[in-house]
């Protein structure tokens, strides 16, 4: 009965809240920055083609759940990014259909052109959508409750700067820069979940302790208008060039005073593990499993994501080999 009465509440929340939509969260953002940064769009060389399932919450009835399939690789001599990108998120009755073309343009930097700085920005369309066939009203013909399924198409544009050598990367992304905008003029049933502008920065480092063991500290710093800004801090040991296993600790916090953000808000605070491994020389497999400290822990069984990446080649074994074990 508890764990219902947790699952109403939590959708009357998203309902209430729909001009609060937010972007869908990957713990293993770390592993395909493109999910946060278009800038990021050929970063490792290769073509590259990704996808991602997160179950969120799990036992709670109406928990976010998200899948992604990204796509992307260097052109002109390294100089251009392209890539794709495609997600879809449910949200008990909300559902957020994304996809993004994305274009980088990459400069070499440093002594050695050893570093790269690149300028990214994706062009795409988000499908916003409220099924009322999923919602239950406190009252018969209740209606807020919407009769089907609604939805609105926008479309939408995002922007960021990747900045990355052998050692050390930074970046700064903006996300949902027109669909707010665009949908706010448009929109006419303003129970429809509406994607909120969010910015991003992280930054990571790669110490060698050994020719087999190297340390990475990364960190991410999430801010949306409506709601608390996030922080992610993670640390990985990459073992004999095949493993990368690791911990992370999540914490929300209002960061600067937003009159329009909803009163005594509960504050996410998680913390779990997480590790992807070489399975041959082509493929990346990815897990991460995120348990909640707040009291939300008590009605669910934790998070999972699980992600698989499969390289297609475009140099000799010898390059590709190198230039894997020295990506973030």
């Amino acid at each position: 009965m508890m764990k219902r009465i947790i699952s109403l509440i939590g959708i009357a929340g998203w309902i209430f809240s729909a001009n609060a939509q937010q972007d869908s969260q990957f713990t293993q953002y770390i592993f395909n920055g493109i999910h946060i940064n278009p800038a990021y769009a050929g970063y490792k060389e290769d073509i590259y083609v990704q996808s991602f399932y997160r179950s969120q919450w799990t036992g709670i009835k109406g928990a976010p759940k998200t899948f992604s399939v990204a796509a992307d690789g260097a052109f002109n001599n390294g100089k251009v990014g392209l890539g794709l990108i495609v997600t879809n998120d449910q949200l008990g009755a909300q559902s957020y259909l994304t996809a993004y073309a994305n274009y980088a343009y990459r400069i070499r930097t440093g002594y050695d052109d050893d570093g790269q700085l690149a300028f990214g920005i994706a062009a795409g369309i988000v499908q916003m959508g409220l099924d009322g066939n999923k919602l239950e009203g406190y009252l018969p013909g209740d209606e807020l409750i919407p009769l089907a399924l609604q939805t609105s198409t926008v479309p939408d544009a995002r922007f960021g700067i990747y900045y990355a050598n052998e050692s050390f990367f930074a970046g700064f992304s903006m996300t949902n820069m027109l669909a707010k905008y665009i949908a706010k003029k448009n929109l006419q049933d303003n129970r429809i979940p509406v994607p909120q502008p969010h910015l991003y920065f992280t930054a990571g480092a790669l110490f060698p302790f050994s020719e087999d063991v190297k340390f990475k500290p990364v960190i991410l710093f999430k801010d949306d208008i409506n709601g608390p800004s996030a922080l992610d801090i993670t640390t990985f040991l990459q073992l004999k060039e095949l493993l990368w296993i690791g911990a992370f600790a999540r914490t929300s916090f209002d960061l600067y005073k937003k009159d329009y953000q909803q009163k005594g808000l509960a504050k996410e605070h998680a913390m779990g593990v997480i590790l992807e491994v070489f399975a041959t020389e082509n493929i990346r497999i990815g897990y991460s499993y995120d348990y909640s400290l707040n009291k939300l822990r008590n009605y669910n069984y934790g998070s999972h994501e699980l992600s698989a990446g499969f390289y297609i080649n475009r140099r000799t074994a010898a390059e590709k080999r190198q230039l894997r074990c020295n990506k973030f």
